[in-house]
């Protein structure tokens, strides 16, 4: 209901997977296209669990859209580590993965359609994109948001076709990446770039917008402003690695779950909590309610540990 609302036009998923393969779909199917959202994702296909679809694109590689008279293809990258990072059982039928080469053989195929500037939105994270743009050709430009990486201004990689831009806007709607292109005899000649910061409390909120959030938070809002303790040291979330918000939930996992290694995602995410401020329900749901609540304990690999902390 919010996307809707927020007038999103086109998407590629990450945490949507974790709402399983059937409801993904019910949503893409219903929601979005009544609301006119194109779904895209070139790097997730049906296995061999789907005999009949195995290898075929579960959802479109990519869009054309006319904009401002050039035709613009917009390619999708999905989370290629959906299946490790989440209960695999949730999308058990299909495959995810980097998948430089179909994501060349998708550029090419928007170009040989008539694109004359190929856009991918994707969820790789800002040093896997810094990768693929070294390596696939005709790409434009790569505006992520997977690792919520706050890039001033686009990182310009070469690759044996030319140069690709490479962004990535922060997250929590504190930025908005504004790219404009300037296209000259079916190719970009020229671009701009700017990392606008939005400074929400000078902003009126959208009316509807703001309905729709209060009301969606009204029957929770007495337990979401509970207190539960105080905190002497700023909690944030804002490192590559880790944050003190982190080690605060790593070591709750530790002390309830009785577990020798616990894990919690580095990446930059919620609000920070001053020091003399209150810790509120709020403040936890934030951190720890993104998607599934289950908490695990579970039997894993030293090579298992190794591919987690490295590539997930």
């Amino acid at each position: 209901d919010a996307q809707i609302q927020l007038g999103v036009d086109i998407m590629t998923p990450h945490w949507e997977m974790s709402f399983g393969a059937d409801r993904v779909k019910e949503i893409i199917d219903n929601d979005f296209a009544k609301a006119g959202i194109d779904f895209v994702a070139q790097n997730v296909t049906y296995n061999d669990e789907d005999f009949d679809r195995e290898g075929e694109h579960v959802f479109k590689p990519y869009v054309m859209r006319e904009i401002n008279g050039i035709p613009v293809a917009i390619i999708g990258q999905a989370f290629p580590y959906t299946p490790i990072a989440n209960p695999r059982h949730m999308v058990s039928s299909w495959t995810f993965g980097i998948n430089d080469d179909e994501m060349q053989e998708t550029v090419d195929e928007a170009r040989s359609n008539g694109a004359q500037a190929v856009i991918v939105i994707s969820h790789n994270g800002m040093d896997v994109d810094l990768k693929m743009a070294s390596r696939v050709t005709g790409i434009d430009a790569i505006m992520g948001g997977h690792t919520h990486d706050a890039i001033p201004k686009p990182v310009v990689v070469s690759n044996p076709g030319g140069k690709t831009l490479v962004t990535n806007a922060g997250s929590n709607s504190k930025f908005l990446g504004v790219l404009d292109l300037d296209v000259k005899n079916g190719k970009v000649a020229e671009f701009q770039y700017k990392l606008l910061p939005v400074f929400a409390n000078l902003i009126e909120p959208d009316k509807d917008m703001q309905t729709l959030i209060t009301n969606i938070r009204a029957p929770y809002k007495s337990k979401l402003e509970e207190e539960l303790a105080t905190t002497d040291d700023t909690l944030y979330r804002r490192g590559n690695f880790n944050g003190t918000f982190d080690q605060v939930i790593v070591d709750a996992l530790l002390e309830v779950a009785d577990a020798e290694v616990a894990f919690s995602p580095g990446f930059r995410w919620g609000v920070s909590v001053l020091p003399g401020e209150a810790i509120t329900v709020d403040h936890v749901m934030t951190q720890t309610a993104i998607t599934y609540p289950q908490v695990t304990r579970n039997e894993m690999s030293g090579e298992t540990i190794k591919v987690i902390l490295e590539e997930v």
